[in-house]
């Protein structure tokens, strides 16, 4: 494996950024598992004991990732008390852009009306959100910003192929939000931001702009590609590493971790990564029995809905982590 980047407090560190504010969007379409046995050769047992999942969403004909990431990020925009103008960054997490450029990022930008301000997507598939924290955080530490506008937002139904019963069942479209500030204190103690190009083949979707197209394939061939059974054992032993490397860099152990904030892809992984933690399940936050796995607004999507239920409270510590294509993988540990 390939070595981190890091985004830690250290004693050069001029600034903390705490998070004020979280929301999310999800669309109205649920997609039942009974629903998607009527048009492809599953069943609703077979989904729920490999995955965990139940139903998932699908966002609407014309909805699309900014509108999903305008929604979220105006809750966490009245969440925080911010007003568009005080932004001086948006950085949005996603693998499904509008167009491909401008980017998402600046779309929202000009929606939100905060116009002026640095805005660019980061593409870390499912660890999109959690990458995008970490960049936020950077430019908050290093000075360069005081609040910042985190989103990750997918409507990755939309590349799809239906008739894969081993993908189709498995992703859903929503968006998740944080504003970002400048605090004296912490805040986000440490984000862990990792990558390894070579196991692309396991997870991937194989059109971009200048490879891949297909005349006479429904989307040009655009589909996810993904060999679950490897996926899940890489992802197990990778995001049980990064725990350890993540309390490590933070000086503290798993006792001190109040909740777990993972990537909803698969209970099982999650399973293992609270295990690994000594964590019961009644301390890990999960939706990918209701989502399905939203890519990267699966992670912003939790917290939001942890924050509004009243189970996360200020002063506690969260661990936040994903996995996702590339591979990509990343953490980050925070006092809420």
């Amino acid at each position: 494996m390939v070595s981190a980047v890091s985004f830690s407090r250290g004693e050069t560190a001029l600034f903390y950024s705490r998070i004020a504010g979280t929301g999310s969007y999800l669309p109205e379409n649920v997609v039942t598992n009974q629903d998607l046995e009527k048009f492809v050769e599953t069943s609703d047992e077979w989904i729920r004991s490999r995955t965990g999942i139940r139903e998932r969403r699908k966002a609407a004909d014309g909805e699309t990732t900014g509108d999903l990431a305008f929604h979220a990020a105006t809750r966490a925009m009245e969440a925080a008390g911010v007003e568009a103008s005080e932004l001086d960054l948006i950085v949005l997490g996603t693998t499904t852009p509008d167009i491909i450029f401008p980017s998402t990022a600046c779309l929202l930008q000009h929606r939100l009306g905060a116009n002026g301000c640095a805005a660019f997507d980061v593409n870390a598939a499912c660890s999109g959100f959690v990458y995008a924290l970490g960049v936020a955080n950077a430019f908050i530490a290093s000075g360069q910003a005081r609040k910042a506008l985190v989103v990750g937002s997918e409507t990755l139904t939309r590349m799809l192929d239906w008739n894969d019963r081993s993908t189709c069942v498995l992703f859903g479209d929503g968006a998740g939000a944080v504003v970002l500030e400048v605090s004296n204190e912490p805040g986000i103690y440490t984000t862990k931001l990792h990558a390894d190009g070579g196991y692309k083949h396991l997870l991937f979707n194989p059109v971009g702009v200048s490879a891949g197209f297909r005349d006479g394939e429904p989307n040009h061939g655009i589909r996810v590609m993904m060999t679950g059974n490897e996926v899940f054992k890489v992802a197990v032993k990778t995001l049980d590493r990064i725990v350890g490397e993540t309390l490590e860099a933070a000086g503290m152990d798993e006792s001190q971790v109040d909740w777990l904030i993972p990537h909803q892809a698969n209970l099982r992984i999650i399973e293992a990564t609270a295990k690994r933690l000594k964590l019961p399940m009644d301390r890990v936050i999960v939706t990918v029995d209701r989502h399905g796995n939203t890519s990267s607004g699966s992670v912003p999507l939790a917290l939001d809905e942890a924050v509004r239920s009243g189970k996360v409270q200020r002063g506690q510590t969260l661990l936040l982590e994903a996995f996702g294509g590339g591979f990509t993988w990343a953490s980050a540990l925070l006092r809420y």
